[in-house]
């Protein structure tokens, strides 16, 4: 029998490791990126075209490389990073496997261009498929040029397993996002389809936060600075009152690399308790300085988890720090105990008058209102104050009169109507006390008890328990209904039929209003604005991350449009149903921000109302998110309920 294992050729091992390092666009960036940092670029463009599927290109002002380098570089396991076991547990790079250039060269058409600073002539090497197509010299600036074209045009399986270019896009912003926010001290720009999406000039952390999230994220920043022997921990995290309900805007970076990890995220957000809701999600962007040979890189292809030699001890550190911060910012609530008296007696100057005075209080008062003469027909002898105690004593006084007025108006509130009141007063005091008419005969009437036609009638009225459920009888029992499952469907379908039929009423207000988005989000809103528009929104755009509402649909509630719009993003964002384009997203996403919430009190009109148009709907059983909109009790199993 014949030997059956076979080495595999290096195009094939090098497609097969391109699986786990290049999953999608986005993690060619990060690598291009990276490598540009560890060549100590100070200047970085990001050229990216149809979502990195056409291209993504990286130029650096680094050092460069030689021709032979150049070469090399493609190589698996070529690195100039590490030369030893030991320099893993002492890195100061963000690459260093070697495997990154590899993998990107066997699944794309690559064309590099690099010239050292003392170098008269630069080196072009052009790999298709990991093939060598060309290498020769050329002129070329001090620095590297990387260009990566039709990424997995040779894998038309992972090609095909791409998103939209909406979902790929916000992936490689995403990454260059944070590789930016790691290095604020070096210049960055984002190129789309010709377009520049980003300007970064070097400058400090904060100012980096507000040329990636805008000016107002600038509001919104407490600072964290707690240096200790064991760790160094700087950074930014945000306000309480401007937590999200969902995630996107949290960071960590160790050592300048960013990581993911549940166990210090739960220590922010333990740092942030009573503070914020329990479904909300602070800002937070924290950087953690400590020696490499506590902490292990390698574990995982992507270099986003780590492990720590004591996590626990991070863990405590981290929560302090960033209670500390909150304390000296005063975002925590604290005690005062040396605040200045003066701006308490200012306060209760300012309070209402007491309806109860005092005589020795009020002696004085009536003596400097009048000009009376005294018993002995001297004219009054006025006392010496204080500045400003005439003033607070005429106020006093006329804070009393008015009060005294008031008094008298209401005074006879409960007294019973006069004999003979106006006509129109008496038509508005009479009218809800009419008596209600009498049932008429009819279909329904045989249903009803004779004796107690009125009772009945009323137990079939809806009615609500604990603002979040709606109580409504049946034939065979009673249908309980979750009040905001059942209004996200209906608006879930009025929605989508709005933008399938485009046919929706737009109400232009008279003042436009302005919308400001950071640079990623603004991208988005761009891409799916038709669909939006469609819901009867006017929404134009204005450049710069800058929106402007023009319209709104003719049945809007008067939610403020930023928020609605930022909420539909994020849910947007976050959406991982894939059976669901984006039309039905988007109206998923507009029912769960405008539906009635749990806590909402209802009128009886208003729940026969939300009734009638649930079972209206073509699928009035679940909720959009596939919640039950209702469940049903029948008397068959009550009764069982009380049986011995």
């Amino acid at each position: 029998m014949s030997d059956v294992i076979r080495l595999l050729p290096d195009s094939i091992a090098n497609q097969i490791a391109a699986g786990e390092v290049v999953q999608r666009p986005a993690s060619a960036v990060k690598e291009l990126l990276e490598n540009s940092v560890d060549a100590g670029a100070k200047h970085i463009k990001l050229i990216v075209k149809d979502a990195g599927k056409a291209l993504i290109q990286v130029i650096d002002d680094g050092c460069g490389m030689s021709d032979t380098d150049a070469r090399m570089c493609f190589e698996r396991h070529a690195t100039s990073k590490i030369q030893t076991a030991a320099d893993l547990f002492a890195l100061k790079t963000m690459g260093f496997r070697g495997e990154a250039l590899a993998s990107i060269a066997s699944i794309a058409q690559v064309e590099l261009r690099t010239r050292r600073e003392n170098d008269e002539l630069a080196t072009r090497i052009v790999i298709e498929g990991f093939e060598l197509k060309a290498q020769e010299l050329c002129q070329a600036p001090v620095g590297t040029d990387f260009r990566v074209k039709n990424l997995f045009y040779n894998v038309p399986a992972r090609r095909n397993f791409l998103k939209s270019n909406t979902v790929e896009m916000r992936h490689i912003l995403d990454e260059f996002e944070r590789v930016a926010f790691a290095n604020p001290e070096i210049f960055f720009s984002l190129h789309h389809n010709g377009q520049e999406l980003f300007h970064l000039h070097p400058g400090n952390l904060r100012q980096r936060i507000v040329g990636v999230f805008g000016k107002d994220a600038n509001k919104k920043l407490v600072p964290v600075n707690e240096d200790i022997e064991v760790i160094r921990i700087n950074g930014f995290v945000g306000k309480p009152e401007f937590a999200k309900k969902t995630r996107g805007e949290q960071f960590f970076f160790v050592n300048n690399r960013f990581i993911k990890s549940s166990y210090l995220h739960h220590a922010v957000v333990s740092a942030f308790e009573e503070l914020i809701p329990k479904d909300a999600f602070p800002f937070y962007m924290i950087f953690l300085d400590i020696n490499p040979a506590r902490i292990d890189v390698n574990v995982h292809p992507t270099k986003q988890e780590i492990k720590f030699d004591d996590e626990r001890l991070i863990y405590n550190y981290l929560k302090v720090a960033i209670r500390h911060a909150l304390g000296q910012n005063a975002v925590t609530p604290s005690l005062d105990f040396h605040q200045d008296s003066g701006l308490f007696e200012k306060y209760l100057n300012q309070q209402p008058h007491q309806t109860t005075v005092s005589p020795a209080e009020a002696a004085p008062t009536l003596e400097i209102g009048t000009e009376a003469a005294t018993e002995n027909g001297t004219p009054p002898v006025k006392k010496e104050s204080k500045p400003g105690t005439s003033f607070k004593k005429e106020v006093t006084e006329r804070d009393a009169s008015n009060l005294q007025h008031w008094e008298s108006l209401y005074q006879n509130l409960n007294a019973p109507l006069s004999q003979n009141p106006s006509q129109s007063t008496q038509d508005a005091w009479n009218a809800p006390q009419s008596a209600p008419e009498p049932i008429q005969s009819g279909s329904n009437s045989g249903e009803l008890d004779d004796l107690d036609h009125s009772f009945s009638k009323n137990m079939k009225e809806p009615y609500q328990i604990h603002a979040s459920y709606i109580v409504s009888h049946i034939k065979s029992g009673f249908i309980l209904i979750d009040q905001q499952a059942a209004s996200e469907r209906i608006i879930y379908e009025k929605y989508l039929n709005a933008i399938e039929e485009t046919n929706v009423g737009v109400q232009q207000i008279l003042f436009p209003r302005t919308l400001r988005f950071s640079t990623a989000d603004a991208v988005l809103l761009k891409d799916i604005l038709p669909e939006i528009n469609r819901l009867g929104f006017d929404i134009q755009e204005f450049g710069g991350g800058t929106f402007i509402v023009h319209g709104v649909p003719a049945d809007w509630n008067g939610q403020n449009e930023q928020k609605v719009i930022e909420s539909l993003l994020e849910q947007f964002k976050r959406e991982t149903d894939l059976r669901l384009n984006a039309t039905e997203r988007i109206a998923r996403s507009m029912a769960r921000q405008s539906a009635i919430k749990r806590g909402t009190f209802l009128s009886i009109v208003e729940m026969r109302e939300l009734i009638d148009r649930l079972f209206a709907c073509s699928m009035p059983f679940k909720s959009p998110t596939g919640r039950n909109c209702f469940v049903t009790y029948d008397l068959e199993t009550i009764n069982k309920q009380f049986e011995l």
